[in-house]
């Protein structure tokens, strides 16, 4: 662990502000209360999003994708979000429960720029909600219905500098840990399990992606 020195710590906000420059008026001005028909296209387009909240454990990031559009935009200030087949850990409805704050970062292939919309959330298991984001006969268990209160588009530094959608830069899986190494490395299974495992897993996911028994 690194340890903080008094010195080279930022406290406070004037000390925050003091080292960097003001903001670009435009980057103030680009925020919009609600989602605009050209945000509409955009998340439209997205097929993948990054969902924060908090909880009594603290603040948690979780992912979320599906088809472009698998986000809703039922109006100008709502938007519709189903929670489709994961892992049961329910982390991010459990934090709704606790706090309904929310923030979600949409992303499209290709695309530099990003989407941050911030509001609240409710669950809701309405039948109508559910039945829209419907996919072979399977609908999900809960849709997460987002008050939308700021919306704007982040620019592209961040994807440019990581040259995120650069095949060039991608990794081979084969040379990073795999799901199974990771869970031994936890004691969630035994090293004698790793094999098995990840030599299913690929197949189990794309068998279960909207239905389907958790894999032990």
């Amino acid at each position: 662990m690194v340890a903080a020195s008094p010195v080279d710590t930022v406290t406070s906000l004037e000390q925050l502000t003091a080292l960097y420059a003001e903001p670009n008026a435009r980057s103030l001005a680009k925020e919009s209360p609600v989602v605009t028909p050209l945000y509409a296209e955009l998340i439209a387009a997205a097929p993948f999003a990054i969902v924060a909240t908090h909880g009594p454990k603290g603040i948690d990031c979780s992912p979320r994708g599906d088809a472009p559009g698998f986000v809703h935009v039922l109006d100008e200030r709502t938007l519709l979000v189903p929670d489709r087949r994961g892992n049961n850990r329910l982390d991010t409805l459990r934090n709704l429960l606790h706090d309904p704050t929310i923030a979600l970062l949409f992303m499209i292939p290709g695309v530099g720029e990003t989407v941050r919309v911030r509001g609240t959330a409710t669950i809701s298991t309405a039948e109508d909600l559910r039945a829209r984001f419907e996919v072979s006969g399977v609908l999900p268990v809960t849709v997460l219905v987002v008050d939308v209160q700021r919306v704007y588009f982040q620019c592209s530094r961040a994807l440019v500098r990581s040259r995120l959608w650069d095949q060039e830069r991608y990794v081979a899986r084969a040379d990073l840990p795999t799901a199974g190494q990771l869970q031994a490395e936890a004691g969630a299974m035994s090293a004698e399990q790793v094999a098995e495992y990840d030599a299913t897993l690929d197949e189990y996911v794309a068998s279960t992606l909207y239905d389907g028994p958790s894999k032990p």
